[in-house]
């Protein structure tokens, strides 16, 4: 049995799928299948194509409830959920903050500037039904860039499974969901980047099962005034938030794992550090001094 490796790009990220299987002609039919299903995904949920269902509910706000599926409807209560574990910091609908704080951006924002687009944000003014949602606010949007991609790996996974994949890795930028142990049996190594030396890794993580996920506060960031903010925005005050530089998380599911090292970030580093005890799963974090915390993966760098 050998492992195959595809490699593609999809939802603003470069993927990998490393698959185990007798023959290339399997590995092959499930690539088809995986980065289709991708492509669907992202074809559906991206905020930059036109015809998505993200793009008709946020052109919609303050007009007209929109329909939706029940895969929407699943995404949508879900990131309720998040909503309600973070305490308001996790909210799909604090995208529009994006468009105050931006790579074009040469000054800080003014408090009227903040008001403006603080008051269409919250989760809680969105209104939802079985099969339709309506953002009551003109201007108001939805960004499902936060819950999705950690999904599609989840579904990725699953269809790997059932079409006789029983060792491999599906990589969605990050969001790693695992189809058993190596063909020897043994576990699979995955490499934290650093977060301010990009060519390196700051630890090593094995898995044989389940899903790793890890974000970093370092990806992006603002320079304005000789001062760095970065792009994870408290969806409460429209302020970048200084919270861990980066988060790990093992969990059964990488959409799980995605939502909590998200969750992480957006807190200040001693609460990021405290929630992630407090949920009880593995977990690797980076402060802001390169402190590494937790009892998940093998410190390799410092």
């Amino acid at each position: 049995m050998e492992t195959y490796q595809f490699n593609f790009q999809a939802m603003g990220c470069p993927c990998e799928l490393r698959l185990a299987a007798a023959d290339r002609s399997l590995a092959n039919e499930v690539a088809v299948i995986c980065t289709s299903e991708t492509q669907r995904f992202e074809s559906k949920y991206s905020r930059y194509l036109t015809d998505s269902v993200t793009s008709r509910v946020n052109n919609a706000s303050g007009l007209h409830p929109v329909t939706i599926d029940p895969e929407v409807a699943a995404i949508l209560d879900y990131s309720g959920v998040c909503y309600v574990q973070s305490e308001g910091l996790f909210d799909i609908t604090s995208g529009v903050l994006r468009q105050l704080w931006n790579k074009n951006m040469r000054r800080l924002p003014t408090d009227s500037e903040l008001e403006f687009y603080l008051d269409k944000v919250g989760w809680k003014k969105v209104e939802i039904s079985a099969n339709e949602v309506f953002l009551p606010i003109k201007g108001m949007q939805l960004d499902f860039g936060g819950v999705v991609k950690e999904y599609v790996a989840d579904v990725l996974a699953a269809k790997a499974r059932s079409m006789g994949i029983e060792h491999g890795l599906i990589n969605l930028g990050g969001d790693i969901c695992i189809i058993g142990p190596q063909p020897d049996g043994t576990p699979w190594s995955i490499g934290i980047t650093h977060p301010t030396e990009g060519n390196s890794a700051i630890a090593v993580i094995e898995l044989s099962e389940g899903a790793v996920t890890t974000s970093g506060g370092y990806e992006r960031y603002f320079d304005i005034d000789g001062l760095r903010y970065s792009h994870l925005i408290n969806p409460e005050t429209g302020w970048p938030v200084e919270g861990l530089l980066s988060a790990s998380v093992a969990a059964p599911t990488s959409i799980v794992a995605g939502s909590l090292t998200s969750i992480a970030l957006l807190k200040t580093p001693e609460d990021g550090i405290r929630f992630l005890e407090e949920c009880a799963t593995p977990y690797f974090a980076v402060d802001q001094q390169l402190g590494c915390h937790g009892n998940l993966g093998e410190v390799c760098h410092a």
